[in-house]
C-alpha cells in the first residue's frame, strides 16, 4: 500500500486507548495504522517523542457575530486560523434566526460569512428566537436537508434571545421526531434582569456587578428547569457553557436517573475566577461573559465533573470583543450591562486543558482527547468521520509536543482581539503540526494553511 503522507514513530492517543504506531494518509483520509508502514513516495513527518491526537472539535464558537451594538473581533478567517494554531480542526458556530425571520434565512447569512474564509472545517447550530407553531416544520428541513441538527435556545437575554418555557418545550418535542437536539443557555433571565436594574438604580456600574447580578443559583435553577422540560419531552438535552458547580450537580443527578442530559464547560471557568473582576480600573471588563466567572473553589468542582463524566465536553464559547475602540468593551464603561459579553479562547483551549488537566494530574491523556474531540463528534453527528484515529476517518490530526513551553500572550496569538484573558500564563504542551483532511495547516507551530481551506460539514441526526 502506498500513502501520500506517513506520520512516523508517534504515540497515538485516542479516547479509549494509547498505542505506538505510524499513521498512513491517502488523500483526505486515514488509510492505515501500523508499525513500520511503507514510506515509498510519501512525505514522511516524524512524530518521535510526540503524541498524535485526532483534531480538536470546538462545538461552541461565535465568529463574526453582532451583539450588543457591536460585532465580534474575529471573523471566520482570523478565528479559524487561530483555532488551527491551537490544534482545533473543526468548529460548530452559531447561526442566528432573528425575530420574524425564518430559520433558513439566518442559516444563509452564516454560510456567506464562512464560505471562502474558514481555514478549518465548520458546521452550524441554529439559534432560535421565534418559533410559533407554523415555523416548527423549518426545524425538520434544517435537520433533513441542511445537516444542521442542533438548535440553541436561551433562557436569558429578555427582549433579545430569551424564549419562554412553552417555546422551549415545543422545540424539544420537535427534536424528538426529527432527530435534532436542543442546546440550552440556562440562566434565569427574568430574575437576572430584575437584579441588573436594581444594581443600576443603586449606582453600581462597575464590571463586577455583571457577576453579582447573575448568581450561581440563577444558573442552577434554569438548568434544573431545562432538564425537567427535556425529561417531559423525552429527548436529549445539551447545556452550553456550564459555569457553576451547583448547575453541574443538576446534570449529574439527571444522568444518575437515566436522563440523557449532557453539558459542556469552558476553560475560563476552570482557570479564572470572580477575583478577576476586581482588577484595577476597567480591566475587569475583559472577563465579562455569560455565565460569569464564579468564586474561587468552584473550578475544582468542575474539574471533578470532567473526570467523573458529569461534564462531557470542553468548548470555548469563543466570543471576542476588543477592549478599546468604539466597538469594544468600552461601550459599557459607565454601565456594566452594556459591556459586550464574551471572551476569546479558540486558540488556547487545548493548551490550557492539557496543561491543567493532563500535566496537573486531573485528566488522563485519553480523557483529554475524549473531552476536546471524540465526545463532541459523537454528540453532534460527526463521528466517526471526525474525532477518531481509525482508517476511513478524516485525516484531521494533531502532532502534539508535550515538552513545548508556551507563554500565552496577546502579542503572539493569532486572534484579532486586543487582549488575552490568560496573559502571561505559561503552559507545557502544544501543537507542533496540524493536519486538516490530510493537508498540513500548521508546521512547527506556524500556520501554513489557507483561508477557504475549510469545508462545511453536514451533520447526522439521531435516529428517531
Amino acid at each position: 500500500m502506498k500513502f501520500d503522507t506517513v506520520i512516523k514513530g508517534g504515540t497515538l492517543v485516542g479516547a479509549a486507548e494509547t498505542v505506538s504506531a505510524d499513521v498512513g494518509i491517502s488523500g483526505e483520509r486515514i488509510a492505515a495504522l501500523g508499525v513500520d508502514l511503507p514510506t515509498d513516495g510519501a512525505e514522511v513527518v516524524s512524530a518521535a517523542g510526540r503524541l498524535v491526537f485526532p483534531g480538536g472539535i470546538d462545538v461552541h464558537t461565535h465568529l463574526d457575530m453582532p451583539f450588543g451594538g457591536t460585532t465580534t473581533a474575529d471573523d471566520f478567517e482570523s478565528g479559524t486560523v487561530a483555532a488551527a494554531c491551537g490544534g482545533t480542526t473543526s468548529i460548530i458556530d452559531f447561526a442566528i434566526q432573528y425575530r420574524g425571520e425564518d430559520l433558513r434565512r439566518g442559516l444563509e447569512v452564516w454560510h456567506r460569512k464562512a464560505e471562502g474564509r474558514a481555514a478549518i472545517d465548520y458546521a452550524f447550530h441554529m439559534i432560535c428566537t421565534d418559533l410559533p407553531d407554523d415555523r416548527l416544520a423549518e426545524m425538520d428541513r434544517l435537520v433533513r436537508d441542511e445537516g444542521v441538527t442542533s438548535f440553541k435556545l436561551f433562557m436569558a437575554y429578555p427582549g433579545v434571545f430569551m424564549v419562554d418555557d412553552a417555546t422551549i418545550f415545543r422545540a424539544m418535542l420537535r427534536t424528538r421526531d426529527n432527530g435534532g437536539m436542543v442546546c440550552m443557555h440556562a440562566e434565569n433571565g427574568g430574575v437576572i434582569e430584575v437584579l441588573v436594574q436594581r444594581a443600576l438604580a443603586q449606582g453600581h456600574t462597575a464590571p463586577k456587578y455583571h457577576a453579582l447580578t447573575r448568581p450561581m443559583s440563577a444558573e442552577a435553577e434554569a438548568t434544573r428547569r431545562a432538564i425537567a422540560l427535556a425529561e417531559m419531552a423525552r429527548v436529549p438535552l445539551y447545556i452550553v457553557h456550564l459555569s457553576a458547580g451547583d448547575a453541574m450537580e443538576e446534570v449529574r443527578r439527571a444522568r444518575d436517573r437515566g436522563v440523557p442530559a449532557f453539558a459542556e464547560t469552558c476553560p475560563q471557568y476552570l482557570f479564572l475566577s470572580d477575583e478577576d473582576y476586581e482588577r484595577p480600573g476597567f480591566e475587569g471588563a475583559k472577563y465579562v461573559m455569560s455565565p460569569p466567572l464564579r468564586p474561587r473553589g468552584n473550578e475544582e468542582r468542575l474539574w471533578g465533573g470532567l473526570a467523573s463524566n458529569a461534564l462531557q465536553v470542553v468548548s470555548t464559547d469563543h466570543c471576542s470583543f476588543c477592549m478599546t475602540g468604539p466597538a469594544g468593551k468600552d461601550l459599557g464603561r459607565d454601565d456594566f450591562s452594556k459591556i459586550p459579553n464574551g471572551a476569546p479562547g479558540i486558540e488556547t483551549r487545548l493548551l490550557l486543558l492539557y496543561d491543567g488537566g493532563v500535566n496537573g494530574g486531573r485528566l488522563s491523556p485519553n480523557r483529554f482527547v475524549d473531552l476536546v474531540s471524540t465526545t463532541p463528534a459523537k454528540l453532534f453527528g460527526l463521528y466517526p468521520r471526525k474525532g477518531s484515529l481509525q482508517p476511513g476517518a478524516d485525516a484531521d490530526l494533531v502532532i502534539w509536543d508535550p515538552a513545548k513551553v508556551v507563554t500565552i500572550s496577546a502579542a503572539s496569538h493569532h486572534m484579532k482581539v486586543d487582549y488575552n484573558p490568560y496573559e502571561g500564563r505559561t503552559v507545557r504542551g502544544a501543537p507542533a503540526h496540524v493536519f486538516l483532511r490530510g493537508r498540513r495547516v500548521v508546521t512547527e507551530g506556524r500556520f501554513t494553511g489557507r483561508a477557504g481551506g475549510g469545508t462545511f460539514l453536514k451533520r447526522s441526526a439521531r435516529s428517531a
